[in-house]
């Protein structure tokens, strides 16, 4: 028998309606014979309902108590979604992350799993139960409740299909597979139909909204077939995330990312000594602030100048630290930055084995008139920073120019 983990995000179970539709769909794949456990998000805003309530009572919320109060939006869907599925005389089953025991560490608000019990779905699903788990979050060793994080449900729905041993782990959104790029912005793009678990995690960290990045991780290590489909549409094969390339004639790029939440800062004048990148970044990393790309360039004076872009939000918070506490400790010329960038890039494993993809990349933009201020590769991807009211324009370009739009 089949055995199938499903995830259901927040628009999808956003209503009564819509939680009905889901129970529908779910009794169609239970009718086949399989074996069904569904991970469900809380409804559609009620997160984001429960944080503001929580900062007007506390302008800065108590972390246990903060995922005490946001973990309740899952346990409603659940309920509703059985209550629905018992409505078309299906048995169901519903449980919070702690009554299954998801157990994760203590990090409050961001936690981590470290194991799940599985027998008491296991014994519910041999019993002929649909088993409905609260997305989302977990429990310590102390019994306290934990959340995972936004995007969480992702990961609980990876993790159980990992310790179930499912044959597919199935996210369902609001959108019917993954894209070479977003169609908002380039009409003509094309839903893959596989994408290797490799490209799928260089897109999700660049920038791709349809799949949180830890649970990408997650399926790539526990070796889960993970699937993404639309929750709008009856029918569809949707984007299987695949664990090796399948067709060796496959494009050569598969995806163009993107991401605006973008800020470039650069430290002038900074003395070209060994420990210097420390120097400046680890009162940054101390502060808890994610560096991404980094450039140092060495002029002649014995002198160097050293960029690196953050997160957009961070911007204000990394400048005041290099001003106030790198540049007078380094003797550095100054500290100058903006929040006005984008990052873009090209992803594909056939990049392996296909040279002049950098080469044909910055001819197309510099074709345009796009100034590129920053430059990162791996085995797999070309990234480059470029003015943000360019973003567009160079992500309709690259994706013309890579063939994108045409079926390989």
């Amino acid at each position: 028998m089949t055995l199938i983990v499903q995830k259901y995000g927040g628009t999808s179970v956003g209503s009564t309606e819509r939680i009905k539709n889901v129970a529908r769909r779910i009794a169609k794949f239970q009718s086949r014979g399989q074996q069904i456990v569904v991970v469900v998000s809380a409804m559609s805003g009620e997160t984001n309902r429960l944080i503001a309530l929580a900062r007007e009572v506390q302008a800065h919320p108590d972390p246990r108590e903060l995922d005490v109060m946001v973990s309740t939006g899952e346990q409603v869907s659940i309920a509703l979604l059985s209550m629905a599925l018992m409505d078309l005389g299906i048995k169901a089953k519903s449980y919070t992350g702690p009554q299954v025991r998801i157990l994760t560490d203590s990090a409050y608000t961001k936690a981590r799993i470290l194991k799940i019990d599985e027998d008491k779905i296991r014994a519910d699903l041999d019993a002929g139960y649909v088993v409905a788990v609260a997305g989302f979050q977990g429990v310590d060793e102390v019994g306290s409740i934990t959340t995972l994080g936004r995007g969480g449900s992702d990961t609980t729905a990876v993790a159980l299909a990992a310790a179930l041993g499912a044959d597919e782990c199935q996210i369902y959104t609001d959108v019917d597979g993954v894209y070479t790029t977003d169609p908002r912005i380039v009409p003509e793009a094309r839903k893959l139909a596989t994408i290797t678990f490799e490209e799928m995690l260089e897109m999700a960290s660049l920038g791709s909204k349809v799949l949180q990045i830890r649970s990408v991780e997650f399926a790539g290590k526990y070796k889960v077939k993970l699937r993404v489909l639309s929750s709008f549409e009856e029918e569809g094969e949707g984007t299987l995330i695949t664990f090796e390339e399948e067709n060796m004639e496959r494009a050569i790029i598969s995806g163009i990312a993107f991401n605006r939440d973008e800020a470039k800062i650069t430290v002038l004048g900074v003395p070209d000594r060994p420990g210097i990148a420390y120097q400046i970044l680890g009162p940054v990393a101390d502060a808890n602030i994610d560096v991404d790309m980094i450039i140092q360039n060495v002029g002649h004076d014995g002198m160097t100048d050293f960029s690196f872009t953050i997160n957009r939000s961070e911007f204000t918070r990394t400048m005041d630290i290099l001003k106030n506490q790198v540049q007078p400790h380094i003797g550095a010329r100054g500290v100058i930055g903006g929040d006005r960038i984008a990052k873009v890039s090209v992803v594909g494993v056939g990049m392996r084995s296909h040279v002049g993809i950098a080469s044909t990349m910055f001819r197309a933009l510099a074709e345009e008139g796009i100034n590129i201020q920053m430059i990162s590769t791996s085995e797999i991807k070309i990234s480059v920073v470029v003015d943000e009211k360019y973003m567009e324009l160079a992500v309709r370009v690259l994706h013309k120019v890579f063939e994108l739009d045409h079926v390989s």
